[in-house]
């Protein structure tokens, strides 16, 4: 397995699978379409943002999409992972822990001394997160009137 960035007809067959990493990674409460979603992406990419994407040969199995921001209250700077997403066909392997690995080491290797993401409670990947060291930070809550 290869993880690299990926080339623009790669990057265009990321942004068609988006849909349904933003689906479920949000467990089903936002389902935009390939318009939205590609806007979303564009603006995080437009911020200096970067995909890591692993390949076998030439199958994209999954990608991870990363960036950077500033905490308000300290103004440290700190990497973001905005989207993790591995195919339905290729999980169980592996690939996630991967490709969370490579994006703590990029972001090391950039200086940063802290990676953030943002998840949904009933979001599986909590376990993976919480397996590689990530701990709650803060917590939204919500109520629905």
């Amino acid at each position: 397995m290869e993880i690299r960035k990926p080339d623009e007809s790669e990057l265009e067959w990321i942004f068609t699978l988006s849909p349904l990493a933003i689906k479920e990674g949000t467990t089903g409460e936002s389902t935009p379409d390939a318009v939205k979603t590609k806007k979303l992406i564009e603006h995080v990419l437009e911020k200096g943002g970067r995909y890591c994407a692993a390949f076998e040969k030439d199958q994209l199995l999954g990608w991870a999409l990363v960036g950077s921001g500033k905490d308000s209250f300290t103004d440290k700077a700190f990497g973001f992972v905005y989207e993790l997403f591995v195919l339905p066909d290729y999980r169980g392997k592996g690939i996630a822990e991967q490709l969370m690995n490579t994006v703590r080491d990029h972001f090391k290797s950039d200086g940063f001394r802290e990676v953030r993401l943002s998840v949904y409670t009933e979001n599986k990947a909590i376990d993976l997160y919480k397996k590689l060291g990530y701990t709650e930070k803060t917590i939204t809550m919500n109520m629905e009137l």
